[in-house]
């Protein structure tokens, strides 16, 4: 651990410098996922076959999440530079990494496999409520995905490697491709085959995914082989490290089937007003909870491992805080101009405004856990840091299964309590279209991953902040700047809605662009006058010329 922490060291800036170059490469990724997105809506839009589409990525998701992670970069690096010299590849090194491509390739093979038989089965248990021609083309989706786990899952190992040797830029590169596989999907094949394309168009991204990783490792003198010799007894010590982190991505993704399955019982287009709205919370998500606690957790390894434990802390209470200072404002800006976000990305073609509307309205909800989820991001990584691996596992468990549970509670009353019903839909401005019981599974997931997080932040102050409050100026002094970045964008809306109107894209555009802009100067405003610490950092950031540092871990999410 030592030396991966020595290599992890050098060159690098401090944390925020990391994250906002992190954030840099992920909002590429991330216009590219809503171009991605953008042409499912116009070419598909919310229908029946779009749902199939989006519940045939369950099962190959939960397979990738459940043993592609075992194999996990982040526990990897360590075994292997374990066994290096230095810097230069031994052949210890390149015996390990033969060990774990022959078990990896060997055991995703025979798991997919059994997967495709068994999936009638499986589909029965992921969309209940879809009629039996419907579940055959899920079962049909699902059995061409089941080649995206193993070829992520390779590209994950090979990920390892390029990881290793610190080319990153290249890294970055992969989610980049994979959704532009994607974007061939809609683009090229989807006229041609129809939906069977837009399948096709992930497996292609998910090869382009691996094919980067594989040229990314040419030169690096490691080339995985199959080994007729494995060394199971380590090979089981790599994944008994990976278990309880592998658990804990496995009952998020248990509970997005759950909720996956609820909606197979809602109006058709509901799955998909569900991943929509998903993805696009998703975005602000990726670039700041998610590269902020990427960021940080080679850091706190490192302060944690020397011993450093008042480091440890302040480098934990400055992560938190610049998460908080820029979530805050994203859920206001998300919440308020939630109409023009969605139109401007996703309305054209088959994409109706109702669509709109309903979409929005689940993004607002969506939005309000959008800084409960990059704190959670943050905070199990500062238990995993330390090697208690326990913590997190078990309040994502509950928080996971409590998701599962409000959803069919939060279904069962707005079904069956019309006031509820009306204060829902009055609220979210949908009183007078269909299909709003959809609003409720967004609902039951972030009431869920607020919960998630306040399990977390109470803990983490009781383990490692002896109660010691480490959010609580910056949370207010941002709320604040938030709440008056909210009020103008609106009243933004109420003045230029007219006069750019509300029936083109570039109406729509700049009522929406305008409005947030004067409400962001007006945050700034505020913070400035309450003379904001994580606006001064920030500001002092870019003096230092953060795009010049190099990062020491990729811009995606890694496993």
């Amino acid at each position: 651990m030592q030396k991966i922490l020595r290599i992890f060291s050098k060159e690098y800036g401090n944390i925020n410098q990391a994250a906002l170059l992190l954030g840099c490469f992920t909002l590429l990724s991330q216009i590219l996922a809503l171009f991605r997105d953008r042409g499912i809506a116009h070419f598909i839009g919310p229908s029946p076959e779009l749902d199939a589409y989006y519940a045939a990525f369950r099962v190959p998701d939960l397979i990738f999440i459940s043993f592609a992670s075992l194999a996990s970069i982040t526990v990897l690096i360590p075994f292997i530079v374990g066994k290096m010299n230095g810097e230069q590849v031994t052949d210890e090194a390149r015996k390990l990494l033969n060990n774990i491509f022959t078990v990896f390739l060997v055991s995703m093979v025979v798991i997919s496999v059994i997967a495709f038989f068994i999936m009638p089965y499986l589909i029965s248990f992921v969309a209940p409520g879809f009629t039996p021609i419907m579940q055959t083309k899920v079962i049909l989706f699902s059995r061409i995905m089941l080649l995206s786990p193993i070829l992520m899952g390779l590209s994950n190992l090979f990920g390892t490697i390029t990881q290793l040797f610190r080319k990153f830029f290249i890294y970055s590169l992969s989610p980049i491709f994979y959704n532009f596989g994607i974007i061939i999907g809609v683009v090229i094949l989807y006229p041609i085959l129809g939906i069977n394309g837009l399948v096709l168009g992930v497996v292609l991204g998910a090869f382009m995914h691996f094919l980067i990783q594989v040229i990314a490792t040419f030169g690096c003198g490691f080339t995985p082989k199959f080994s007729l010799s494995v060394n199971f007894r380590e090979i089981k010590n790599i994944a008994l490290v990976s278990l309880p982190r592998t658990l804990g991505l496995s009952f998020n993704n248990i509970a997005l089937i759950s909720i996956i399955a609820f909606a197979s019982y809602l109006p058709s287009g509901s799955i998909s007003i569900f991943n929509f709205s998903f993805n696009l919370q998703s975005v602000p998500l990726n670039i700041i909870g998610v590269s902020y606690a990427v960021a940080a957790f080679p850091t706190l390894v490192k302060s944690f491992s020397g011993e450093k434990k008042d480091e440890f802390k302040n480098h934990l209470k400055s992560t938190a805080r610049q998460i908080v200072f820029w979530s805050l404002p994203v859920i206001f800006l998300f919440i308020v101009l939630r109409a023009q976000i969605v139109r401007v990305i996703l309305g054209s073609g088959s994409f109706s405004w109702e669509n709109t509307r309903l979409v929005a309205a689940s993004l607002a909800i969506f939005s309000v856990s959008v800084l409960a989820q990059g704190m959670v991001a943050l905070l199990s990584r500062a238990y995993y840091a330390t090697g208690n691996t326990k913590r997190p596992l078990t309040v994502n468990l509950f928080c996971s299964v409590l998701i599962i549970i409000l959803s069919y509670v939060f279904l069962h009353i707005f079904q069956n309590t019309p006031i509820f019903r009306y204060f829902i839909e009055s609220l979210l401005k949908v009183t007078d279209i269909p299909g709003t019981e959809v609003l409720m599974l967004p609902l039951a997931y972030s009431v869920g991953t607020i919960l998630n997080f306040i399990l977390h932040w109470y803990f983490v102050r009781k383990d490692f902040m002896k109660h010691e409050s480490f959010i609580t100026k910056t949370f207010f002094q941002s709320l604040g700047a938030s709440f008056f970045i909210g009020v103008v964008s609106y009243i933004g809306l109420s003045i230029f809605s007219p006069i750019f109107g509300t029936t083109t894209f570039w109406g729509i555009f700049l009522q929406g662009f305008i409005s947030g802009i004067i409400g962001i100067c007006s945050g700034i405003l505020v913070l400035l006058l309450l003379k904001n610490e994580e606006l001064k950092d920030l500001m002092e950031t870019f003096k230092t010329k953060f795009w010049r540092t190099k990062v020491l871990i990729s811009p995606q999410e890694e496993l």
